[in-house]
């Protein structure tokens, strides 16, 4: 099974990331959640953007750096939900050892010549979703192809943006569960961890 490190979203480390990495693990993964914000979580998005804008995009990225080296060796999957999903896709295509990327929510801009052969990506975000529009969506889903990675896409109509989160009035348990299943089907897929020498 795979080695996941699962990044939370702007709101921090609330219980919905623990309950999510609880389903991963019961479906046999090995499964790691930083905690970016130091123990810090918030109510709301305004709050959430206000804490991660004061930590800073640098600290953030070093942070999650600092808390994946130890793991880096195995051959992780790196996920996350909406801003901790930019976080993994900036971890992922600077590893080239990532077995996986599995997004939830968000995206990040892909770098200039990146590449990542034949990378396993998975996306699924809301449809519409304010944070992530179509145009958007289009341009990064051919950067990502341009990088040699395998890009899945699962939109789904009318649900909120952080609608995998039971706490947030985004939620939409219908496409949660179709998210669950198809990114477990997705992890199962990435192979057992290499725990290469």
């Amino acid at each position: 099974m795979a080695t996941v490190v699962l990044f939370h979203s702007a709101y921090g480390l609330r219980p919905a990331v623990h309950a999510a990495a609880a389903r991963l693990r019961e479906a046999g993964h090995e499964v790691h959640t930083p905690d970016l914000y130091d123990g810090r979580t918030t109510g709301t998005v305004e709050e959430g953007m206000a804490v991660k804008d004061g930590i800073g995009r640098d600290e953030l990225l070093r942070r999650a750096v600092a808390a994946t080296a130890p793991l880096t060796g195995k051959g992780v999957v790196y996920a996350g939900f909406s801003l901790g999903a930019s976080v993994a896709q900036n971890l992922a295509l600077a590893d080239e050892h990532a077995r996986g990327l599995l997004l939830l929510h968000g995206t990040s801009d892909v770098a200039e010549g990146a590449t990542a052969p034949d990378l396993p990506v998975q996306l699924h975000v809301a449809d519409p979703d304010a944070f992530e529009p179509h145009d958007w969506l289009n341009a990064w889903y051919l950067n990502m192809r341009r990088t040699g990675a395998d890009v899945e896409v699962h939109r789904y109509a009318g649900a909120g943006h952080l609608y995998t989160d039971p706490g947030l009035p985004d939620h939409d348990a219908e496409a949660a569960e179709r998210t669950w299943r198809t990114a477990l089907a997705f992890l199962a897929e990435t192979g057992p961890a290499d725990t290469g020498s």
